[in-house]
């Protein structure tokens, strides 16, 4: 279904402000040869996310970009699970701890929740729900997802990244999602994951 020819414009808005979440999603989508722009630009403020699940939260996100800036948009939501708090902090991620958060106080309050827990224990994973609209009134958004296996580290390490990837060790690797290369992280993250799957929906 070769949605991407339907696309009323070639500009595409991302309903997020996150700089680092437009360059990697810009990078992975440069095949279609769409504008992205975030919502940041048309003066979008985020909507409350009162979905309880991500997809939810990713089509909320989506409608209300392209309701108000009028071209068709695109949202993720994505997030920690975390096996040992019965998969928390989840979609409340970005706000684990609290309104007025930061990755600093986000990561510090999921250390200390996982204090003298053993390695075995730490399994993790990112999650990553991608919604794509035409417009604002979309009945069958395009949804892909991706998640990348882990476990979370007893302390940060590199200086990559953004979120939790100082503490994120993916599985199969010896460095966390924080020391991976660009290049890298976009192939095997699982916002790389739910890009490509939604490439090859629009291809």
């Amino acid at each position: 279904m070769a949605r991407a020819l339907m696309l009323p414009a070639r500009e595409l808005v991302l309903a997020s402000g996150n700089a680092g979440k437009l360059a990697e999603i810009a990078r992975l989508l440069e095949p279609l040869g769409l504008v992205i722009r975030t919502q940041t630009e048309f003066g979008i403020t985020p909507p409350e996310e009162t979905g309880l699940s991500f997809i939810e939260n990713a089509i909320l996100k989506a409608r209300h970009a392209a309701r108000l800036s009028g071209l068709p948009a695109l949202a993720d939501d994505s997030g920690l699970e975390v096996d040992f708090l019965n998969g928390a902090p989840g979609i409340y991620s970005a706000r684990y701890a609290g309104e007025d958060g930061n990755d600093a106080a986000n990561n510090h309050k999921l250390l200390g929740a996982l204090e003298g827990v053993p390695a075995e224990q730490r399994s993790a994973r990112f999650r990553c729900v991608i919604a794509l609209l035409r417009h604002a009134e979309d009945p069958m958004p395009l949804v892909a997802t991706g998640t990348w296996e882990g476990r979370i580290l007893e302390a940060p390490r590199g200086e990559g990244g953004f979120g939790y990837d100082p503490l994120f060790l993916p599985a199969g690797l010896e460095r966390t999602a924080a020391e991976l290369g660009k290049a890298e992280k976009n192939r095997l993250s699982h916002r790389g994951q739910a890009l490509q799957a939604l490439l090859a929906l629009l291809s």
